[in-house]
């Protein structure tokens, strides 16, 4: 597949806010505020989708309302990035009914995480553009600790340079949009080796079970060379990971998957290290593969912004691990 590499931002730059899933609607004036001063501290100029804020019993809005936002934010040629209000559950109802060629032919920054999970892979595996699994714009408010979120953010989607991803120090589980005060900081291991190995390819995934809704249709990724990073919310138990990780790996080409990284679990879902490990252990379509766990990506904080689509490179060798994010 030829790829595609949206521009990157630079200050002045409009930004479209979307809500292809939940709807803006359900974010505080108080959380909105903080977001759009640290899009205002970046030097880019927010715009909003004509339906963002529509709400209905889902917290949704309609099919049509959402995807008229959508092509309308890459038709617009003043828009530079697209990014999403937030998650929720329904951002697989648009696959079917999204015109492809107007994303392709207008290919632009877009990033969100979560429910965007099928649109992140589907922009990718149906045009070729590369995008972005980070934060929404509701992920901006939050007032606390959101250094190394705002800094992959600005590594991924204003800079050229290859990076590595470093660990960060300290994450939390915290509902901070609840109260922003109220911050626990627990101590982070760091990456976490489970197979040593050298692997480079093409980053895919994002949310394990929202990834697995893609099985079974013309959006799922090929999966030949790729780096497959997943993760899970809440919702996820061991038992329930277990098995979704089990059908992906049951998925055609997957034994031609180079490595594969899972990011950290919130608090909810009981993973820890130990089991993980174990479950990871237990797959012999793992074993010839670099496997690490514990990364920064998913539901807890902070959050890296991943390039889906884009070339990255693990080496863990020597109890050390590396990921190195290249052309993106």
């Amino acid at each position: 597949m030829l790829k595609i590499y949206p521009e990157k931002l630079k200050i002045g730059d409009e930004v479209r806010v979307i809500a292809p899933s939940r709807s803006l609607a359900i974010i505080s004036e108080a959380t909105r505020k903080i977001a759009t001063d640290r899009f205002a501290e970046m030097g880019l100029k927010l715009t909003f989708g004509q339906h963002v804020e529509e709400s209905d019993e889902f917290l949704s809005s309609s099919v049509s309302s959402r995807l008229d936002d959508l092509h309308n934010a890459f038709l617009d040629k003043n828009v530079k990035a697209v990014i999403t209000a937030i998650g929720g559950f329904n951002a697989n109802q648009l696959l079917s009914l999204i015109n492809w060629q107007i994303v392709k032919n207008n290919p632009k920054i877009f990033c969100g995480f979560s429910d965007i999970t099928v649109l992140n892979n589907a922009i990718y595996s149906q045009t070729g553009l590369v995008n972005y699994y980070g934060p929404h714009y509701s992920s901006f408010g939050q007032q606390q600790f959101f250094d190394y979120t705002l800094d992959y953010f600005k590594k991924c989607l204003f800079l050229e340079d290859n990076f590595n991803i470093e660990a960060s120090e300290k994450w939390n589980d915290d509902a901070w949009w609840i109260n922003q005060e109220l911050r626990d900081n627990l101590d982070s291991e760091g990456l976490v080796i489970v197979n040593e190995g050298e692997a480079e390819g093409t980053v895919l995934g994002g949310n394990l079970d929202t990834f697995g809704l893609l099985r079974g249709t013309n959006y799922f990724p090929d999966l030949s060379g790729s780096l497959i990073f997943i993760e899970d919310d809440d919702v996820t138990t061991d038992v329930s990971f277990d098995r979704n990780l089990q059908a992906l790996i049951n998925q055609p080409k997957f034994n031609e998957v180079k490595a594969l990284v899972v990011g950290r679990f919130q608090k909810k879902s009981k993973l820890d290290s130990d089991k993980l490990i174990r479950i990871l252990k237990n797959k012999p379509e793992l074993q010839n593969m670099p496997v690490i766990i514990n990364a920064d990506f998913g539901h807890t904080e902070p959050r890296l912004t991943l390039p889906i689509g884009a070339e990255a490179k693990i080496v863990c060798k020597q109890g050390k691990a590396e990921i190195l994010i290249l052309k993106h």
